[in-house]
Formats: structure tokens, C-alpha cells, sequence
């Protein structure tokens, strides 16, 4: 049961109200940002709320029980509020979004909690965005614990890999020297590694408009023309000849992987040995011998 303030409570029982909406956002980078729908900034538990970001709420449903039902805020890109470059950059994603009902005659006594969201998918377009509200049960959908699978189910680099990525071997930087799409360019600097080195790794932008972004590779070849690089979504901004980059080796979380290309095998979190759905289906013949012997050397 949510508990109203004893003014605002008597306000809202009054014949007219000064009611409007507060949302208090706080980026997973700590920074800490209000918004109002009121015509004027307000100020309250030590946060400015700002008109001029133009928020504006979705009509939303709520729900009892843990349904995981959201809502949609949307608003003009400011560079005094949200600008477009930090929503490209997706510094908005994962957001934490506090909705308060305030009365805006009296911001500072007269205010409560509607809700607790995050932001979820963000859309940008014509300078303006609209995201997504989610409600926190959203993460009950999120897998917790183990999975048995064949494959590793760690992040390379991680505490439970223990795979020193900061070691020159698995690293390599270079720059573009042709763009071939807006995920794929040659690039220079990479003669020297084998080609899928780097597949499934990580590439950081250090140089270029895209300068500190980081981006999945999904594919990384070498052929008679050179070197390619393939990233598995754009940058925020187009790739430029020139831009320079920092890449990391990647694994594809396999067995044989891990022992040939980073001696890791003591630290394997997959089950490479989990017989597979030919043996779960199959049953016992005169020809199969069950002695006890290991299914897999």
C-alpha cells in the first residue's frame, strides 16, 4: 500500500489539483538526471526537475502480481536535457526511472513514488526519442544460475575464465583502410594473426568519430586483398578510413578452443563431455556395449 504525504493527500481531495509528473533517471555511468512534464523546472530531494527536455508520458496500465507490462515516456533531444550522441552511445540503456506525482505549487512537501522502471529499448528519430518503461519483474525472465551445456558458459577474461586479456598475445590495434558496408572494412595492422583470430571478440574505437566505442566482431577474415573485419552491429556513427581501433581475441566458449588457443582447459566452466541428444534418445541393442567405460576419451 503506497502512503501519501498528509498535504498531498488533502490537495488531491481538494476540487482542483496542481498535479504533474517527475521522473528522476539514474544511468548505470552514476550520473543522475530530472525531467518534468510541468511548463516550469522543479526542484525536490535535492534533484532539478527540467521542463525544457519535453518528457511526456504514455497512457500505461498497471497490474497487480508480476506481469511485466511496460510503459513508454518520449521526448526532443536537448543538448541541455538528453542529447542525441548519449542516446546513441546507449548511456540511457538499463536506466533506473523513478515516477513521482507532484504537486507542482508545492514540489518540495508534496510529492510521492508512483513506480520504479527501467528503460529499456530506446528509439531516436526526426530529433526526437521514445523509450521504453520497463517494469523491474522484467528480470524474473533473466536466467539465473548454471545452464549444463557443452559450451562454456563464462565471459573470456572474466574471474572464472582467468584469461589474461591485457597479455599482448591476444590483442592487436590497427586502423581502417576501406569501408566496405556499415560493419564491414579492410584494415591495416593485422598481417601478423592468423585469420578468425579475433572472431567473436571485442573491437574499441580509439580514434575517429566512434572514438571509445566498443562492438562485438562477428567475423574476422584475411584473403588476397587483406584483412577484413566484420562487426555484428554498426557503430553509432559511420566507419571512416582512418579510424583506429584496439581488438581483443575471441572464443566461441568450445572445449578444443580453449585448450589450443588460450591453455585454458583447467578453467573449462562448460560440461564438454554431456552426452548428446543422440545417446538421451537412444536405447540399449545387442550391439552397444555398456561396461562402464567413459562415452567420451
Amino acid at each position: 500500500m503506497r502512503t501519501l504525504p498528509t498535504a498531498l493527500s488533502d490537495h488531491l481531495a481538494g476540487d482542483a489539483t496542481t498535479i504533474c509528473h517527475c521522473w528522476r533517471v539514474t544511468r548505470r555511468d552514476g550520473i543522475v538526471l530530472g525531467f518534468t512534464e510541468h511548463d516550469h523546472d522543479l526542484a525536490f530531494d535535492g534533484i532539478d526537475f527540467l521542463a525544457a527536455s519535453g518528457f511526456r508520458a504514455a497512457d500505461s496500465e498497471e497490474t497487480n502480481g508480476l506481469s511485466v507490462e511496460a510503459g513508454e515516456v518520449s521526448g526532443g533531444l536537448s543538448s541541455a536535457a538528453i542529447s542525441e550522441a548519449d542516446v546513441i552511445a546507449g548511456r540511457y540503456d538499463g536506466a533506473k526511472v523513478e515516477v513521482f506525482q507532484v504537486n507542482w505549487q508545492a514540489p518540495q512537501e508534496q510529492h510521492v513514488l508512483l513506480r520504479v522502471q527501467e528503460i529499456g529499448e530506446v528509439v531516436r528519430a526526426d530529433g526526437a526519442f521514445r523509450a521504453e518503461l520497463r517494469r523491474l519483474t522484467h528480470r524474473l525472465d533473466q536466467v539465473q544460475g548454471r545452464i549444463y551445456g557443452r559450451r562454456c558458459d563464462a565471459v573470456l577474461g572474466d574471474g572464472r575464465c582467468g584469461v589474461d586479456l591485457t597479455n599482448p598475445v591476444y590483442r592487436g590495434s590497427g586502423a581502417i583502410v576501406a569501408v566496405l558496408s556499415e560493419t564491414h572494412a579492410r584494415v591495416s595492422g593485422l598481417d601478423a594473426a592468423l585469420a578468425g583470430f579475433y572472431r567473436q571478440g571485442m573491437c574499441r574505437f580509439t580514434g575517429g568519430a566512434n572514438a571509445g566505442h566498443a562492438g562485438d566482431i562477428e567475423d574476422h577474415r584475411v584473403d588476397g586483398d587483406g584483412v577484413t573485419l566484420s562487426l555484428w552491429l554498426p557503430p553509432p556513427l559511420p566507419l571512416a578510413i582512418g579510424d583506429t581501433f584496439t581488438l581483443t581475441a575471441g572464443c566461441d566458449q568450445n572445449f578444443a578452443v580453449c585448450g589450443a588457443k588460450f591453455s585454458n582447459v583447467l578453467n573449462f566452466r562448460g560440461f564438454p563431455h554431456l552426452p548428446g541428444s543422440d545417446f538421451a534418445f537412444g536405447y540399449a541393442d545387442g550391439d552397444t556395449v555398456h561396461d562402464g567405460r567413459p562415452l567420451y576419451e
